[in-house]
């Protein structure tokens, strides 16, 4: 499984990341997150507002921070 947060910095990616890793330690998924923070990298995915979630290359969540059971959903 590849999951990718688009982090800008703000408290709202940093609460994706959180979130994204407690719903794998509950599913018990073994997976790295991979924080994309290089503009250029960001802008690349076209114009969508952070955070985003992004898993196996499909964008799952942006412009919120999606629950546990919300991101628990997207990996199982």
């Amino acid at each position: 499984m590849n999951i990718k947060i688009l982090d800008t910095g703000s408290a709202h990616c940093k609460k994706l990341e959180e979130n994204t890793q407690k719903a794998l330690k509950e599913s018990n998924i073994s997976a790295s997150i991979e924080k994309i923070t290089d503009l250029n990298r960001i802008i690349k995915y076209g114009d969508i507002p952070s955070p985003a979630l992004i898993i196996n290359d499909h964008i799952v969540s942006h412009g919120r921070v999606p629950s546990t059971a919300e991101i628990k959903v997207y990996i199982n």
